[in-house]
């Protein structure tokens, strides 16, 4: 039977509990909490719930820096990640911190303002010396991937989100899955062909779309537009749209990312080009804004949550089970249909 808080001595006002505070109120041995905290499944079902009840009456919290000597881990997991002004790369990293904190872990943030080497070796150093368990690494840009390549520890586990790196884990959303349903999309409401605004070409994500708007265009033996260069701004997606209003020829838009549909679609507008009725526009991400543009924009939902979720499970597993690195985990985008598409005019 659990005894009542105030048969422990426990001056809350005075000092946290302790493990030992939990063990008398249990009516248990310090060992058996010991046992709950770290392995459950190896206390039975009723012991265990007096000691998670008495945890919880004392509001006791472990203390993790005792549980590290014991453990030899820090409990807390490394992200480095470049250009978080980026929807993409930020959502990344708030999936990926939710995910961690589920889990119990914390989380230390190294953020790159330049993708150079010197910057990503002090980025990883700076965590490696935080004692971290494992690094999370948010590479989207080629040469912030390479660099990381040389940055690397042998001896600390890293899953890699939306780059492959050698020797390394890594997760990301299917880009090239998201571009041919986007294309495939508007192909199958009547339209000849799709102009694309591709983003920076040293960007995975961009290649990846870029790879799958030509899969689809290809396949179904359509003719392939010369492609548009953005920076993922609205801006340069406007530039490209004053461009592409000039041009009777085009009926559908695939911007790159949904930044730079905002830019084609306020171009068209200003041009006297109605959308969807003379030309249909989609994007890619799904930002919150998306669905409230003028028209509502269809786009290519990424999962950032799941991503988060998965690159922290592969990682706990390489930290806890020693599973050897390497391989890929691929998870597909969704497409959302709204009211910027629709059949050709004419």
């Amino acid at each position: 039977m659990v005894k009542e808080p105030s048969e422990v001595s426990v001056a809350r006002g005075r000092r946290l509990p302790v493990m030992g505070d939990v063990a008398r109120l249990a009516g248990v041995s310090h060992m058996t909490v010991s046992r709950v905290l770290n392995e459950p499944e190896s206390v039975r079902p009723k012991t265990r719930e007096r000691v998670l009840l008495a945890i919880e009456q004392l509001g006791y919290r472990r203390n993790s820096a005792a549980r590290s000597l014991v453990t030899r881990r820090s409990q807390t997991l490394g992200v480095v990640c470049f250009d978080t002004t980026l929807y993409g790369p930020a959502s990344m990293l708030n999936g990926i911190e939710h995910a961690t904190e589920a889990a119990g872990y914390a989380v230390s943030v190294a953020s790159l303002r330049r993708p150079t080497a010197e910057a990503a070796t002090q980025a990883v150093q700076r965590l490696v010396d935080q004692s971290v368990d494992g690094l999370v690494l948010i590479a989207p840009q080629a040469a912030e991937a390479m660099a990381f390549v040389r940055a690397l520890p042998t001896d600390v586990p890293v899953v890699a989100v939306e780059n492959a790196l050698p020797k390394v884990t890594s997760v990301s959303v299917d880009q090239v899955l998201g571009a041919r349903m986007l294309t495939e999309h508007l192909l199958s409401l009547g339209h000849e062909t799709v102009h694309h605004v591709r983003g920076p070409s040293d960007w995975s994500e961009a290649n990846g779309r870029v790879d799958g708007w030509l899969a689809a265009l290809e396949e179904h033996g359509r003719t392939v537009p010369r492609e548009l260069v953005g920076d993922w701004s609205a801006k340069s997606g406007y530039v490209a749209g004053q461009k592409l209003a000039g041009d009777r020829r085009v009926t559908a838009v695939f911007a790159a990312n949904d930044s730079m549909a905002l830019g084609v679609l306020r171009a068209l507008h200003e041009a006297g080009v109605r959308v969807p009725e003379d030309v249909s526009v989609v994007g890619f991400d799904d930002i919150p804004e998306a669905a409230f543009m003028t028209p509502p924009l269809t786009t290519a939902s990424q999962p950032f949550r799941d991503v988060g979720r998965r690159s922290i499970e592969i990682l706990l597993s390489e930290i806890e089970g020693g599973e050897e690195r390497g391989g890929s985990s691929v998870i597909p985008p969704e497409l959302v249909i709204r009211n910027s598409t629709s059949n050709p005019r004419g």
